[in-house]
């Protein structure tokens, strides 16, 4: 599925074209999800793996859940049902 949390195809931090790279915002055992809902954002290099990426910058980390939460609330159910999909809040 294409993204449901944005449209063009460019880094959701700095909105650079290059060398971008998929963003699962759930992760790990939740990747296949976030693929099925859309809950994907493209990111350059420097924003996907450097020091202010969400693997290594918590609070970016947990702001596009939230944002991805929001969004899969918005088009796909209620908060207990995200919660029975993923797992956890």
């Amino acid at each position: 599925m294409k993204s449901v949390l944005q449209k063009n195809k460019e880094c959701y931090l700095c909105g650079t074209t290059w060398n971008l790279e998929l963003h699962h915002v759930f992760n790990k055992f939740n990747k296949d999800k976030s693929d099925k809902y859309g809950l994907t954002v493209w990111l350059c290099p420097n924003h996907h793996r450097g020091g202010f990426s969400p693997h290594h910058n918590r609070r970016l980390d947990l702001n596009l859940k939230e944002i991805a939460q929001e969004k899969w609330e918005s088009q796909f159910g209620t908060r207990e049902e995200f919660l029975a999909e993923f797992g956890r809040s």
